[in-house]
């Protein structure tokens, strides 16, 4: 969830000091086979979670499935599906997750946001997509979330030379209680009340061990009634906020033909920073296009939590500075990658597309890890943002735009 250049960077510069550790690494049960990582459960559910780039098949039958029992708890007749549908990615971006939370909060004031029938959320917007799911009435604990936390309570510091023969530079156990304290029983029955009433929550990791992006239905696993869904559900999200490296990864025991085994899962954010849809949802939309007959009208909200335009620096000569600069790059060519293909689906779709990200004019400078004082800045930025309603998005990423500095 932290800066990833920042974190980065220290990784790179363990090598220098790992000769000094005498430390023993860590240790964990077997991992799933290879080929296996379908057949392996969690808690037993057959739809706890879903692989897309091995068949979007069970994801796009849970996904129509919800959604059509949603427009009818909301008074559409069978099959009619007349109701629109809002959905909302909101991205990775680190301490950049404060200006979404205040972007929330700003648009609830203002009095349009939608109810989303659909919510998606990576890294740090896996921390923020249980709030924006469950609506305004959470938007006060979003708020201390991104405005009252410190260091303190997401990461305990390890003694760098000995970070080498650990799993990480830092141990985010206190990550985990943070979550703990906010996604309790309560808020947990709500997000199973959601899903009962036709709404979906989907979270997304990385399992490292496969090479395996990994989207969770939050919803039907806070509905299962089981007794490890809440631990469960802390943990995915705990998981999709682990910077490779920088945090540890989170280690989720599942069962194998009567076999337990172990995944090892990262910041979903290691495969795409935003997702949103998968093809189901609108293939019949498309061949009702085809046909030049009506289609349900659907928006889709994406929360870049981050620039859009490039943060210019000049690189010291170094193999730090390089490495370091090279990495941060990549890292936002990814982001802008994501928000591409999400406006290129959204655009074949006839589905209304809409763009919030920080715009240029925000000047903080995050100088520490989860540093209160810029956290609050870009969430009282965010807010203002939310608060001016429909002028807060764009119809199209900036950067499409014929004309040059079009994204400043």
């Amino acid at each position: 969830m932290g800066n990833p250049l920042t974190h980065r960077r220290r990784l790179l510069a363990l090598g220098a000091g790992a000769a000094l550790s005498g430390c023993a690494m860590p240790v964990r049960m077997a991992a799933v086979p290879s080929g296996q990582a379908l057949k392996a459960s969690v808690l037993g559910l057959p739809n706890e979670r879903f692989f897309p780039t091995l068949g979007v098949g069970p994801l796009e039958r849970e996904v129509m499935a919800v959604l059509a029992h949603g427009q009818e708890f909301r008074g559409a007749a069978p099959g009619a599906r007349t109701q629109p549908l809002n959905l909302l990615a909101v991205s990775g971006g680190g301490e950049n997750g404060a200006f979404g939370a205040g972007l929330l909060m700003g648009w609830s004031e203002q009095g349009s946001r939608p109810v989303f029938d659909l919510v998606t959320g990576v890294s740090t917007g896996a921390l923020t997509a249980p709030f924006a799911f469950l609506g305004p009435a959470y938007d006060g604990a979003l708020r201390e979330v991104y405005t009252n936390i410190t260091a303190a309570d997401v990461l305990r510091q390890r003694w760098l030379p000995s970070a080498i023969w650990d799993d990480a530079l830092a141990d985010n156990t206190p990550l985990l209680g943070t979550i703990g304290r906010y996604l309790n029983e309560t808020m947990l029955a709500e997000i199973a009340r959601g899903y009962r009433e036709g709404r979906l929550l989907l979270i997304g990791t990385t399992n490292l061990d496969a090479q395996l992006p990994v989207i969770w239905n939050i919803g039907a696993i806070a509905d299962s009634g089981h007794p490890g869904a809440a631990e469960l559900i802390r943990r995915i999200l705990l998981a999709s906020a682990a910077i490779p490296g920088a945090f540890s990864p989170v280690m989720i025991d599942v069962t194998l033909d009567g076999v337990r085994h172990q995944e090892m899962h990262v910041d979903g954010g290691a495969v795409a920073q935003a997702f949103l849809y998968p093809q189901a949802l609108t293939r019949d939309r498309r061949q009702r296009i085809a046909r030049r007959q009506p289609v349900l009208p659907i928006t889709a909200y994406v929360i870049r939590n981050a620039r859009l335009d490039p943060e210019w620096t000049s690189v010291d000569r170094r193999t730090m500075g390089i490495a370091g600069r090279a990495i941060s790059t990549m890292i936002a060519t990814s982001g802008l990658n994501d928000v591409l293909r999400i406006y290129n689906t959204t655009q074949m779709d006839r589905v209304g597309f809409q763009l919030a990200f920080i715009g240029p004019e925000f000047d903080g400078v995050l100088t520490s890890p989860f540093e209160q004082s810029y956290m609050r800045a870009l969430y009282a930025y965010g807010l203002a943002r939310g608060r001016t309603g429909q002028a807060a998005w764009v119809s199209a990423p900036p950067f499409l735009s014929a004309e040059p500095g079009a994204a400043r």
